[in-house]
């Protein structure tokens, strides 16, 4: 039998101790894939004395993970601490350096430093993995840089975030406000103790941004991503989303456009029949847009320890048997700086709620507004059937009795960012509305 493959693992949390547990479960299965063992020899971690369900005897100690990754002594340095600056940060580039292979589940460390990375990684031709820093157990890396490599790309967008996606299921499923799905997500370990990277929307926002580089060939670039939250989806936008044949998702969409390239996280309506408005709960899915097929659509665990760890072994087990690609499926050298499409530029339709104040020619000055911007409308509902529960939960005075504002649902033709924005900034300024205007883009098959 071959000599093993020797890794070194910096990081012993869930994730971490997951892809000790399954290399030891698979064991016999790697050997007969890959034509060699897979083990782990050496550990590192911020406490040896926290309790793990893996016995640690097994493993040499490093008390410092960069010293682990210049170890001589191993082959390959899988990074799970976490984080874009150092230890993470330092512990790659001294593996890398060492001429050690490199697998990573660190979206964070890639968003920032992916560029770099993958230069040093080519430069001493060392392998640089990361199938699991982007929807978990979902193998979108590898069929983007290896198994779609010889087609072009038009479009790439997926659920990202596991937390939001629970989120909205349990608001539509279960008839409950945001605030009260939050914190029974952070019950359940969904959500953090401070939430706010996942439901406004940045943990998506970074990683679209390395699917986006994968799927078009440019530099990582997670400020070129136009970022909103979940935190203002309400029940009545949840109902009326239903009733028009839609569902509230909290998409990544990265899309080639003639202005360049497209980056945005945003709640989005998607059609109820598409692949990706069936995804609920804490479920991931990518869907690829590519010439000269159908969309392919990916579904899966995106987060979680085993799932994630199901990644890191399947990069390790690329590595067993001496499979080595660009980073980013083309030397850095050749990705290019990204053209950014600005937002204001976006066309597509839109989900409009306003509340119109009740009293004469609100409409009109409505239309108005909207006629200047040459935005046609496909339909317009005046509610007046808000349920109570909605009411109070969103603080609105109850619509129907005179003078109070009447919510007003509008639904655009493909029109610009650019033009919505102005059309509602005018009718604010007529105070024909009360509060902000809640606008929903729609993303089409």
């Amino acid at each position: 039998m071959a000599e093993p493959l020797k890794v070194g693992l910096a990081g012993l949390g869930t994730v971490g101790t997951a892809v000790v547990q399954l290399l030891e479960r698979g064991r016999d299965k790697l050997v007969a894939r890959c034509g060699r063992p897979i083990e782990v020899v050496a550990v590192s971690a911020r406490s040896r004395s926290k309790k793990r369900d893996i016995d640690l005897k097994k493993f040499r100690w490093a008390a410092d993970p960069a010293a682990l990754a210049a170890d001589p002594a191993i082959d390959v340095l899988v990074e799970v601490i976490g984080g874009e600056g150092d230890p993470a940060k330092r512990v790659v580039e001294t593996a890398l350096a060492a001429g050690k292979a490199v697998v990573t589940a660190n979206k964070a460390l890639l968003a920032r430093h992916g560029q770099k990375l993958a230069a040093l990684a080519e430069r001493h031709r060392v392998a640089l993995n990361f199938e699991a820093s982007v929807a978990g157990g979902i193998p979108i890396v590898k069929t983007l840089r290896e198994g779609l490599n010889g087609n072009s790309f038009t479009r790439i967008y997926g659920i990202l975030n596991g937390t939001c996606n629970y989120i909205l299921s349990r608001m539509e499923e279960d008839r409950l406000a945001f605030d009260e799905c939050l914190r029974e997500a952070q019950r359940l370990g969904y959500a953090e103790a401070d939430p706010s990277f996942d439901v406004e929307g940045h943990d998506t926002a970074q990683k679209l941004s390395i699917l986006a580089s994968l799927a078009f060939g440019t530099k990582v670039d997670p400020a070129a991503v136009y970022v909103e939250g979940i935190s203002s989806i309400t029940l009545a936008d949840l109902d009326a989303a239903d009733e028009l044949g839609y569902r509230v998702k909290l998409l990544g969409v990265a899309v080639k456009t003639e202005a360049g390239i497209e980056q945005r996280v945003h709640p989005t309506m998607v059609p109820k029949e598409s692949a990706i408005a069936q995804v609920m709960g804490v479920t991931n899915a990518v869907t690829m847009d590519a010439d000269g097929l159908a969309p392919i659509t990916l579904v899966g665990p995106g987060a979680g320890g085993m799932a994630t760890a199901s990644s890191v072994v399947a990069d390790l087990a690329d590595i067993a048997r001496g499979v080595r690609t660009p980073p980013f499926g083309r030397p850095a050298a050749r990705m290019t700086a990204i053209g950014k499409a600005p937002m204001q530029r976006h066309e597509g339709g839109y989900y409009i709620r306003l509340l119109a104040r009740d009293r004469p020619g609100s409409a009109a000055t409505i239309a108005r507004r909207l006629a200047q911007r040459h935005i046609s409308l496909e339909s317009i509902v005046q509610r007046h059937d808000i349920r109570a529960q909605d009411v109070r939960a969103q603080g609105l005075a109850q619509p129907g009795r005179s003078g109070e504002p009447v919510p007003v649902i509008l639904i655009t033709y493909a029109t610009s960012e650019d033009a919505v924005r102005k059309a509602l900034a005018a009718v604010r300024r007529d105070r024909v509305i009360s509060g902000r205007p809640q606008v929903i883009r729609i993303e089409k098959n």
